[in-house]
This record gives C-alpha cells, sequence and structure tokens, in this order.
C-alpha cells in the first residue's frame, strides 16, 4: 500500500505511466472500454483517433476530472486513484486544455502565477509583483519561450505565444512528470506551430518531462512524438513507434477505418455528455 491509498504495481522503471483496461460510460455510451496505454519518461505519446474515439475522455481520467468504471492506473510503478484534478495535480499531472485557462486582462507574469501568487510584508500581505515579473521571465528563458515583455496582457499575445504561456504555466510546477496537451496545435499559422513544437520537444528532452498530445494533424505529430497510439471506438488499437510507421500508412489505416465505419453504420457514435472526446 503507498502512502496515497495506491498498492504496489508491476515494477517497469522506465514506465512513468500505465493504463491497464480502463473502461467508462456514460449511461447507454461506451466511450473507453479496456484501454492499454503506457508511457515512457521524457516520451512524447500523440493520439490519434476520430471524433467519439474517447481521446478526451481518456485525458479527463488521467487528469482527475473523470473517475473510470473500471481498471488500473499505475504511476512510477504504484497504482493509483485520482480523486480530483488536484489530486492529479499533487502527483506531478498538469493538462492544457483548448480553452487554455488564461485571464486576458491580466499580464503574462501574473498567469503564470495564478493562484501561486508571491507575496511580501508582515501583518498585511502584497503581491510581490517585481519577484514574479524576475522569475516569470528567468523561466520563460529557460524554455525558450520569447516574450517582448512579461509585463504584456496575454490578450495582446499570438495565438502560438498565449499556448506557450498556458504550457509555461503548467510546466512551471515543481514535481511535474507528465503534460497532457488537447490540440495545442489548433487553428495555428507556421510560426505558431513552429514555436510550440519547438516547446514540446525541449521540454521532452531537456526537462525530461513525458508528454501526450491528442491532435487531428498527424504531420503535426510526426514531428513531435516518438510513439502513436490510435484510439477507436474507446479503444487503443495501434501502437507504433515512429520508426515502425510512416505519415502515409497512418493517413491511409485511418481513411480505411474510417470507410469501413461507414459500410457499417457506426461511423457516428451518440453525443457523449459534457465530453469533447
Amino acid at each position: 500500500m503507498t502512502p496515497d491509498g495506491g498498492t504496489s504495481g508491476p515494477a517497469r522503471v522506465e514506465e512513468v505511466l500505465r493504463t491497464e483496461q480502463i473502461s467508462m460510460s456514460f449511461g447507454p455510451v461506451v466511450a473507453l472500454r479496456s484501454v492499454d496505454l503506457h508511457l515512457k519518461r521524457g516520451e512524447v505519446l500523440g493520439l490519434v483517433g476520430d471524433n467519439g474515439a474517447g481521446k478526451s475522455t481518456l485525458v479527463k481520467i488521467l487528469t482527475g476530472l473523470y473517475r473510470p468504471d473500471g481498471g488500473r492506473i499505475y504511476l512510477e510503478g504504484s497504482e493509483i486513484r485520482f480523486r480530483s484534478v488536484q489530486h492529479a495535480r499533487q502527483h506531478g499531472i498538469e493538462t492544457v486544455f483548448q480553452d487554455l485557462a488564461l485571464v486576458d486582462e491580466l499580464s503574462v507574469y501574473h498567469n503564470l502565477f495564478l493562484n501561486r501568487e508571491q507575496t511580501c510584508g508582515g501583518w498585511f500581505r502584497f503581491l510581490n509583483n517585481r519577484a514574479m515579473r524576475v522569475s516569470a521571465k528567468r523561466f520563460l528563458d529557460d524554455i525558450g519561450v520569447d516574450i517582448l515583455s512579461v509585463d504584456t496582457p496575454v490578450a495582446m499575445l499570438s495565438g502560438g505565444q498565449r499556448q506557450a504561456i498556458a504550457v509555461a504555466r503548467a510546466v512551471r510546477q515543481e514535481n511535474i512528470k507528465i503534460l497532457l496537451l488537447d490540440e495545442p496545435l489548433a487553428a495555428m499559422g507556421a510560426k505558431e506551430t513552429s514555436l510550440i513544437i519547438g516547446l514540446i520537444k525541449s521540454l521532452s528532452k531537456k526537462s525530461n518531462i513525458s508528454i501526450i498530445v491528442i491532435d487531428h494533424n498527424y504531420t503535426h505529430l510526426f514531428e513531435i512524438c516518438d510513439r502513436i497510439n490510435v484510439i477507436q471506438h474507446g479503444q487503443v488499437t495501434v501502437d507504433k513507434n515512429l520508426s515502425e510507421i510512416r505519415l502515409e500508412e497512418l493517413i491511409e489505416f485511418m481513411v480505411q477505418s474510417f470507410r469501413r465505419d461507414v459500410a457499417m453504420g457506426g461511423a457516428k457514435r451518440p453525443e457523449i455528455p459534457s465530453s469533447d472526446c
């Protein structure tokens, strides 16, 4: 039994995360069925699948937002059951969803310290804006995010810069082990895409953070990822290193799978309440 209520699981030293037989349903709609997934330390894993395949549901389970109906989650070899998003964060799992959860009116450095502000003073505490400003600038420089001024309101930033700030805020935590990114490159131009791709690569290689990326653009995933998982109808059906599969093969596989679903009348699945999976 681990200190947080988990139990000792399979010893896989290089793995930071493993799920076994994860399942979840929303009423009559089966979102996930027996999902097995693993993630190595410092690895970037791409999750591929059509809308409704179960990708976002799986991410919300890993981030503590949903509790699965069945299956096991192992973090660094020990089984764990996340009770909440905060519980997952305490164990080093951070997530950046598509909405980014930034406050447009606040500066870059205030967003980086949101809900974790530094204060100073005695009986009456005040925001230590100078310390936060210096720390934010140093941290962004360290991870390679180029912002003209940390005093700039995030509403004034480009889409790529906003995404970079959201990612930077997530990885600022001292104990971060895993970063989950939901469509981090959506609706971005070439320059902004290059910024985020470079940031993801840097975090995995230099900071040794394990990253799971959901993206519908397979070309982007082949630039970022070490390995690809395909989720179909709530199951992982393909698990390949990039050295084992070509971009053209993945595209052809997905097209053929979609055509097969259409022919069998299974291309459209019922909507899952309150889920973007």
